[in-house]
């Protein structure tokens, strides 16, 4: 099949959606990222890139912290809303009806009503141009056990986490296989 050539862009697809809070109880924001991903798994470090004129790119760097909440397909709406409204005008929080729950290591809330929550703290920052990456260790995960199968695993298809694909909101499919399946 013949393929064409392009200009550099992000061409890489998908990328999980995922709810960034950062802040305090009484002044925290919400921004939505999908520029994000893992950059190591020992220490356990998360990577998100959010552009320097970002309202929570100021946030973050003030704090040293962050959370990464995954939200579901359910929330869809709210998760596009975090993602155009700034939080120098709104309280996404309100405007989402999204609940801050305290987090236990970090400062930043987390949000209630996202299954899965990750909290984060700041070990470095790249500035690569368009955006600013923050590395941050994992300090604590939180599950909602209603999105784990008997083994205590994520079961995505309960998750059901939201992807994004060159400017579209997409679900995941079916489970296709497993790491490891081919050496079986």
């Amino acid at each position: 099949m013949p393929k064409i050539e392009l200009s550099p862009t992000e061409a890489l697809y998908p990328a999980p959606v995922v709810l960034v809070s950062s802040g305090n109880q009484d002044l925290a924001n919400i921004i939505t990222i999908a520029w994000c991903g893992v950059a190591c798994s020992n220490p356990p470090t998360l990577t998100v890139s959010i552009r320097p004129s970002r309202h929570s790119n100021k946030i973050i760097r003030e704090t040293g912290d962050f959370v990464l909440n995954i939200p579901t397909c359910d929330f869809l709406k709210e998760t596009d809303i975090c993602g155009t409204v700034s939080g120098r005008d709104k309280d996404k929080f309100s405007l989402c009806s999204f609940t801050k729950t305290a987090s236990s290591v970090i400062k930043s809330p987390m949000i209630k009503e996202c299954p899965a929550n990750i909290e984060c703290k700041v070990t470095k920052i790249l500035s690569l141009g368009a955006h600013d990456m923050f590395m941050g260790e994992v300090v604590k995960v939180h599950r909602d056990t209603s999105i784990l199968n008997r083994e205590g695993n994520v079961d995505y298809s309960k998750a059901a986490p939201i992807v994004y694909n060159q400017g579209e909101y997409w679900s995941l499919g079916k489970r296709i296989g497993r790491y490891g399946f081919s050496a079986d």
